[in-house]
């Protein structure tokens, strides 16, 4: 099977504008933006044809094109990730069997979540999308009830069914659980890692449907899917003592950048 990542990447952020030309510093000093970063991410992942940042911004393309990237340039109207990997697979020409949307927000993302999440919707013909979900640790899930408690918008967590289908995603902290779990203790709650893999057929028919009340208020695109009735199949994968964040607020910065630092991450 074929394989597309594509890094969707926007200036206009709202809760963060020109967050992918941020600069991240890594274990050696070096300095990186976060669009570099995301894109070594991908290009570090096993068993993908081809890998392409999609922008509708000069700057961006500027940046990716001059640390090596191939860029795809999409239309401004595109509403999130999801619709900027749609347009970007049609301005290619389509011919691939898997698409993978590694926003360009993750740089700490390890290649196996994606590799674990490419053969988790291969072996699922019946699933037209797959993410990857991360079991919280208690630092883990300390640090986004601490996002919550002080009004940034944070993490997103995930809640899914035996059958590995998820019934929903969240901003919030869900499920509720009033335990204290210490820092290097296994949770309930898992964090959503924020890759999709969809077959071409899921993944063009996404900017026909109508945004819902639940994409809307949440302002998770992936919600999408589940209010249309399609199933989103979540696969969990291992941190293998990484640690892994996205870069949500500037407040992120220096909480990547230690990461990177206690990883030994350039």
């Amino acid at each position: 099977m074929s394989v597309l990542i594509v890094i969707p990447a926007r200036f206009a952020s709202t809760r963060y504008p020109g967050k992918p030309l941020v600069a991240l510093t890594g274990a050696s000093g070096e300095r990186q933006t976060l669009i570099e970063r995301s894109w070594r991410a991908a290009m570090a992942v096993n068993g993908v044809d081809r890998v392409v940042v999609a922008t509708d911004d000069e700057r961006i393309h500027d940046a990716a094109t001059g640390f090596g990237a191939e860029v795809v340039m999409t239309s401004e109207s595109c509403g999130n990730g999801t619709e900027r990997c749609a347009e970007a697979l049609a301005n290619l020409g389509g011919g691939y069997d898997i698409v993978v949307n590694l926003q360009g927000d993750a740089p700490l993302t390890p290649h196996w979540f994606v590799e674990d999440l490419i053969s988790g919707l291969r072996v699922a013909p019946d699933k037209g999308l797959a993410t990857p979900v991360l079991r919280c640790d208690g630092a883990t899930l300390n640090s986004l009830l601490a996002d919550r408690k002080a009004g940034r918008v944070g993490g997103t967590t995930a809640v899914f069914g035996r059958d590995n289908n998820a019934l929903y995603f969240s901003k919030e902290v869900v499920p509720f659980t009033s335990t204290t779990y210490e820092a290097d203790q296994d949770t309930p709650v898992f964090h959503h890692v924020g890759v999709y893999a969809y077959r071409p057929d899921a993944l063009s028919a996404y900017p026909g449907w109508p945004v819902g009340p639940l994409e809307t208020l949440e302002g998770l695109e992936q919600l999408r899917f589940l209010e249309n009735g399609r199933k989103i199949l979540c696969v969990e994968v291992e941190a293998r003592g990484r640690e892994f964040w996205e870069l949500n607020n500037p407040e992120d910065v220096p909480l990547i950048e230690a990461m990177m630092k206690k990883m030994g991450h350039k």
